[in-house]
């Protein structure tokens, strides 16, 4: 199973909107079979692995990453693959929280007499698909919010400068979040101050598991501007890869015109609430969403409860006491409202730091 969730992990940035899966087929103690779910709409882990094993499979035990799908979708049932094969026994990681699986692959093979269990090395299997499976089960994504500071926790001079804070080890790391988001939501202020293009601008090769050009994908750019102030000119709306924005009101001729422009636009009737945001951008299937905004909506973001996962990337400089701060976070007045965090991770990047972490306390008062 090790291996399988090893195998899995070479999907990172390919498998969208479909989770990471990895599986292994052993017989005798042997690994005669493995492989890895590599793009949505090409054949599953369980597939790939059950050919690569051929014969060979009969009577061997499969180690699955998620539970066999058992229904039709751009690919045919691999419970059904499995039963074909001659499987005699499956091993999952985990049951898949999908409604239209949970429960009814491990069943199918049940029924047709192949022994199957799962729970081995499930929590390691979480951690595959945490956009996925928060989706299927809360109707959300995956929510991380990037943020870039000084060492003494500022984000822009008070001009607003704020080119290239962090070095370009960290930059090129961010491009690697980049691709491997659903997608990626800004606020209208961060368009109208520094005009970003918010694309992946690596190359295949630079990246495990992206085999060829068609692979590397451009993850959605979610614009939230709730008077649609987005200018017609904006990068964005020339570059390869969606844009959507999100509006509450504005003119709808100015609609017309970005749309000429390439861009999806959705109207909020009560405003840009951020929950209600986060839920439709699940219905349209986005597992994993990165926020690169300033420190307004990063604020709000923290506020309104939605944010999983903080990547803050720490430079080696001082800024000032004038210079901005990471989060507008009005209200905080005493220690007992303080926002406490959970590290999960800290590495060094290049010259600068990476830390990783998850808010510990809910939403701050």
């Amino acid at each position: 199973m090790a291996r399988a969730i090893r195998l899995a992990w070479r999907g990172l940035y390919t498998t969208d909107p479909n989770p990471r899966v990895g599986c292994v087929v052993v017989r005798d103690g042997e690994i005669v079979g493995e492989g890895w779910h590599r793009r949505a709409g090409e054949p599953h882990a369980e597939r790939i692995a059950l050919h690569d094993a051929g014969e060979r499979a009969k009577g061997a035990t499969a180690y699955v990453t998620l539970e066999p799908c058992s229904h039709y979708g751009r690919t045919p049932p691999c419970a059904d693959a499995l039963v074909e094969a001659g499987v005699s026994r499956v091993v999952a990681a985990m049951e898949d929280p999908n409604p239209r699986v949970s429960g009814k692959g491990l069943k199918r093979l049940r029924e047709a007499g192949i022994e199957a269990e799962s729970g081995l090395l499930e929590a390691e299997a979480e951690k595959l698909n945490p956009g996925f499976l928060k989706r299927m089960r809360k109707g959300l994504p995956w929510v991380r919010c990037k943020l870039a500071m000084s060492l003494d926790g500022r984000t822009a001079m008070a001009s607003g400068e704020s080119v290239w804070i962090t070095g370009e080890d960290a930059r090129r790391d961010v491009q690697r979040l980049r691709v491997r988001s659903s997608a990626i939501v800004t606020g209208i202020g961060t368009v109208l101050a520094d005009d970003p293009s918010l694309n992946v601008r690596l190359a295949p090769e630079e990246l495990p598991g992206v085999e060829s050009p068609g692979y590397l994908r451009q993850p959605v750019r979610v614009v939230l501007d709730s008077s649609l102030r987005t200018p017609e000119s904006a990068k964005i709306l020339g570059l390869p890869g969606e844009t959507w924005i999100f509006y509450a009101h504005g003119s709808e001729e100015k609609a017309v015109r970005l749309e000429a422009r390439g861009a999806r636009l959705t109207r909020f009737g009560r405003g840009l609430d951020l929950l209600a945001v986060m839920e439709e951008l699940a219905r349209r299937e986005l597992n994993e969403v990165l926020i690169e905004a300033g420190p307004t909506l990063a604020g709000a973001a923290l506020r309104a409860g939605i944010i999983d996962e903080l990547v803050i990337y720490m430079a080696p400089h001082l800024m000032g006491h004038g210079a901005r701060g990471l989060f507008h976070l009005p209200g905080l007045e005493r220690m007992a409202q303080r926002v406490p965090l959970e590290i999960t991770d800290l590495r060094a990047v290049g010259h600068d730091w990476r830390i990783t972490a998850r808010p510990a306390g809910g939403r701050p008062d």
